[in-house]
């Protein structure tokens, strides 16, 4: 009979915080797990013939999701000793950090064998680095006074340049697929030199350092890699230490895990060879000068012609057609304040994937990898990837949103039915206490939109840290919104731009604007039918009390118990359900007036994760 415990749990020996899941209960009547780092507690002895045999073991290691983890199973010996057994201890020991970590079972078995007539087994997963080598002990309790049952096994992980692992994505975001098919142009002038230098990008790396070495000299500059499969970065070095002919170019990338350690790609080129002379460069701008004259000169002969045979076309003002390319991407936060505000956050994020082209990032959509990492790691994971971007963020604010601020600020505690039903959970009070505080350090709030829907929230929903920035309306003032999502000015010296079907009163005419708008006006005729359905929508702390006492405060399933009714939805189908749409064009007009543009103490919250842990080593 195999039993599987699926212990994922981030955890190390030394200052981290051990967080282990309970072992899955299957066919045995106790089964308990206990950890501590250094398995310091003394075991109780009994005389020889009354205690276990040691189990027999295996290891082996593979990839699950995006980790590396390594399996550690053990199965009991069918004899009488069985009956002895009240658990079994594991310790992993990490070889190259001599960083530990012990896990404990206990149980009992009423069998020599289960139920099918099969040994009893386990097994048990925990997270492994590449190139690391761990030793497993492994025993059952309790041990003889004399001798001992214990099972040791050793397993070496190999390093991300094996071809049995280097394909993992714990690899892949170590550099290990990265080619950068690096090359190089130099370029001779007076007083500067410069060498223009071209390479691919990698999946997992968002920043780069670029710099040549020549004549014993070193320049460098950073790059962002902002969406692009290809870079090329300009380098000025001056004439006078260009000396050589021989140039080494540097590559170094900045992958998640390695960060400022990762492996550098270098190669060495024959500047002397590969060396443009300047007077082509000045050929060929001289060229494009001259052809933009006269471009220029047969436009305008082109509309002065057009003047003479028409004077009401004169009178209008030009209109140019600049298609949007470069695809943003945008995580959304929000609160889970009613199962209609959550289907109006859901086709609000189709619309921006099917209509709008962007890339949106939602706890919702993403349930798998929250699970595994739990909230924080999940939120600050991707923070760190929207600092080293232009990707912004985008807060939805609503009455939920109000009250969590509010309670973190000293005020009544807020648990809403839909944060308890949702796998989730409350994903808003994790991102308050982690990205508020760079939001009120920051010398700029170009990172941040703060918007709400104007027919079923208000003004009075924004928490006040956000009332030093714009507050949009949605979706009145969604086109504003989306401009900041591309990180372009809407409005120029003399001319505005504008996007076809983003306005108030056309983005409904495309299916995924349609959901939309219907999910904005079944919240807003419930709100007319109940207008107390925020306090009907907490959970009151007698539910809380009984919910939390039964353990399955943060475990709903989408189902029916006892004090609260969670609905079947899946959010994926949800935005998923709409094909995709034709993109848009931004129009550029000419203007002939001027606009004026219209300008805590110490958080706690309670950081229960639900769904995976992991066993970090």
């Amino acid at each position: 009979m195999m039993t599987s415990l699926l212990l994922l749990c981030f955890c190390v020996a030394a200052e981290a915080s051990l967080k282990i899941l309970d072992c899955s209960n299957k066919g045995l009547y106790n089964c308990t797990t206990r950890a501590n780092y250094g398995c310091l507690d003394t075991n109780y002895t009994v005389p020889r013939n009354c205690s276990p045999n040691g189990p027999l073991v295996t290891t082996k290691f593979r990839e699950h999701l995006s980790f590396l983890v390594v399996t550690v199973g053990w199965t009991m010996q069918p004899d009488a000793s069985t009956s002895f057994i009240t658990g079994t201890r594991i310790r992993i020991v990490d070889e190259m950090t001599t960083e530990s970590v012990c896990v404990q079972y206990a149980y009992t078995f009423q069998t020599i064998l289960g139920s099918d007539n099969m040994k009893w087994s386990f097994s048990m997963n925990a997270v492994a680095e590449p190139n690391h080598v761990y030793t497993m002990t492994v025993f059952n309790l309790p041990e003889p006074e004399y001798g001992n049952n214990r099972i040791k096994k050793q397993i070496s992980i190999p390093g991300c340049d094996s071809e049995t692992i280097k394909k993992f994505q714990v690899c892949q975001e170590n550099g290990s697929l990265w080619d950068p098919r690096m090359s190089a142009v130099f370029t001779s002038g007076k007083p500067k030199d410069s060498v223009v230098v071209t390479f691919e990008s990698a999946p997992y790396a968002d920043r780069y350092q670029v710099s040549i070495q020549i004549s014993g000299f070193r320049y460098l500059k950073n790059a962002s890699k902002e969406n692009r499969t290809s870079l090329n970065v300009r380098l000025e070095v001056d004439s006078f230490w260009f000396s050589e002919c021989e140039a080494l170019v540097m590559i170094q990338p900045f992958f998640p895990r390695c960060k400022n350690h990762c492996k550098t790609a270098e190669k060495s080129f024959d500047r002397c060879k590969d060396i443009t002379p300047l007077i082509i460069y000045l050929g060929l701008g001289l060229l494009l000068v001259v052809s933009a004259c006269l471009t220029y000169l047969l436009l305008k002969s082109h509309h002065q012609d057009r003047s003479n045979t028409s004077t009401s076309a004169a009178e209008e003002p030009p209109q140019l057609v600049f298609p949007v390319q470069e695809r943003k991407r945008v995580l959304i936060i929000y609160s889970l304040d009613h199962p209609l505000y959550k289907n109006i956050v859901l086709k609000f994020c189709a619309f921006l994937m099917t209509k709008c082209g962007t890339e949106v990032v939602l706890d919702l959509l993403d349930s798998t990898r929250l699970s595994v990492l739990g909230r924080i790691q999940w939120l600050d994971s991707h923070k760190e990837q929207f600092e080293n971007s232009s990707d912004k963020i985008l807060i939805l604010c609503s009455q939920g949103v109000q009250a969590k601020w509010r309670a973190m600020c000293g005020g009544k505690q807020v648990f809403l039915k839909e944060d308890a039903c949702s796998l989730t959970g409350d994903m808003l009070t994790p991102f308050f206490a982690l990205m508020l505080p760079h939001f009120i350090q920051s010398m700029s709030f170009k990172k941040y939109i703060i918007a709400y829907f104007d027919d079923v929230c208000s003004e009075e929903d924004v928490p006040s840290p956000f009332n030093v920035t714009v507050r949009y309306k949605l979706m009145k003032d969604f086109e504003d919104v989306f401009f900041r999502i591309l990180d372009t000015e809407k409005h120029e010296p003399g001319r505005i731009k504008q996007i076809d079907g983003l306005s108030e009163d056309k983005y409904h005419e495309c299916p995924s604007g349609r959901a939309l708008r219907d999910a904005i006006e079944a919240f807003r005729a419930c709100q007319m039918e109940q207008p107390q359905w925020f306090e009907e929508e907490l959970l009151q702390s007698s539910e809380l009390e009984d919910e939390m006492g039964s353990d399955s405060m943060y475990n709903y399933s989408r189902t029916t118990t006892n004090h609260l009714v969670c609905s079947m939805f899946d959010p994926v189908q949800a935005v998923n359900h709409v094909e995709a749409e034709n993109y848009f064009s931004v129009h550029e007009i000419d203007l002939q007036m001027d606009k004026k543009p219209q300008m805590c103490s110490t958080l706690e919250f309670n950081s229960n994760i639900v769904g995976h842990n992991r066993l970090l080593l």
